[in-house]
Formats: C-alpha cells, structure tokens, sequence
C-alpha cells in the first residue's frame, strides 16, 4: 500500500520559511503566557533578545550566565560554524535567566534549558513549543524554532532602526537582500516605497 503525502511536508528540494513574531503585542501576550513557567519564559526572552541560532541557545550551561548583570557577556563556540562569538545578555534576558536559575537546584554544568527528564532540549522541541506558543494565542502563519532569531532580527530593523550593514554582521550574511529575505520585510519595505507622495 501506498503512503500517503503528508500535505504539511514540502515537495523535494523547497524549504518552509518560518516566521518572525512582528508585533510587540503578541511578543507580550506569548511573554505573559508564559509567566508561570520560568524556563520556557527564559527560552523565549532569551531566543527573541539574541541572535542565537536554537542550537547554540540550548546549549547554554547555568554556570555561563550565573551570577551576570545586564551586558554582561557570555562566549560560545556556535555549533554550525565552529566560531567563537561573544554576545551581551540585555536586562530582559539577565532576569529571566535568574529566575529560572532560582526556580530549581542548578550545577555550573548543568544545561539551562532542560527538558521534563533533565536532559538538554532538543531543537525539535524547542520548534513544537514555538508552534505551540503561537498556536495558543491564535498567531496566524508558520513558526518554528528559527522564529525566535528572526523576531530579534525583524524588531532590531523595524522597532529599532538598526542598519542593514550592521544586521548583516550580526547574522554573518553576504548581503542585504539576503538579510531582508531572512528577516521576511523585503516585500513590506519595497511595497511601502509605492506609498510616498510626491
């Protein structure tokens, strides 16, 4: 018997592009969901205040952000470059990592982000739980674990009006309409060209 096609997987050789979080209201609903659950709170803050690929962020032990106050720094080495980066934790990201540190016993070594059993999450589920976040206060559009990178990338631009060079950087990208493309507002910024009168 023949499989059937799952309907959600895409045709060989395309990709899903998920989304970015683009308004700041839905950034609060999803934050105030999660008020009650530290480190999926602490996930979320963190995924949506760094430009951390979800391999990296999950790969964060307690003893590196320990004891931080606001831009403090941490270093990794990321998993798909093998680069050393050095990133600053802002306010948001300080307290909800000590919150999470004070809400369970944490050793130096112990991953930050742990899942039920106490092992490291997974990235797989760390994209159902973006999904889900979304799903549950009704976010229309496709979202995944590379949403919360995206979200930092798409309010740095829009938000707060960092430059494409300095995106660029950040997202070691080649160019910027691949900085556009990934932060999904190249359309949105060439349709609103057609909207300046003269």
């Amino acid at each position: 018997m023949k499989k059937s096609k799952n309907p959600n997987h895409p045709a060989a050789g395309s990709t899903i592009k998920v989304e970015p979080i683009k308004t700041t209201k839905d950034i609060k609903s999803i934050k105030k969901m999660l008020a009650g659950n530290p480190r999926d709170l602490a996930l979320f803050t963190m995924g949506i205040n760094t430009n951390l690929r979800a391999s990296d962020l999950l790969a964060i032990k307690a003893g590196m952000v320990r004891g931080l106050k606001p831009m403090d720094e941490i270093e990794l080495r990321e998993k798909k470059t093998g680069k050393v980066r050095r990133i600053s934790l802002n306010r948001a990201c300080i307290e909800a990592v000590q919150a999470l540190l004070a809400s369970r016993p944490y050793q130096d070594g112990d991953f930050l982000f742990r899942s039920q059993r106490g092992e490291v999450l997974a990235v797989p589920s760390l994209h159902r739980l973006v999904k889900g976040w979304c799903r549950d206060i009704n976010l229309k559009g496709n979202f995944g674990s590379h949403t919360l990178r995206k979200t930092w990338g798409y309010h740095q631009r829009v938000t707060f009006g960092i430059g494409l060079p300095e995106l660029m950087v950040c997202f070691n990208h080649s160019t910027q309409r691949q900085t556009l493309e990934y932060l999904c507002i190249q359309p949105e910024e060439v349709r609103s060209v057609y909207a300046n009168e003269l």
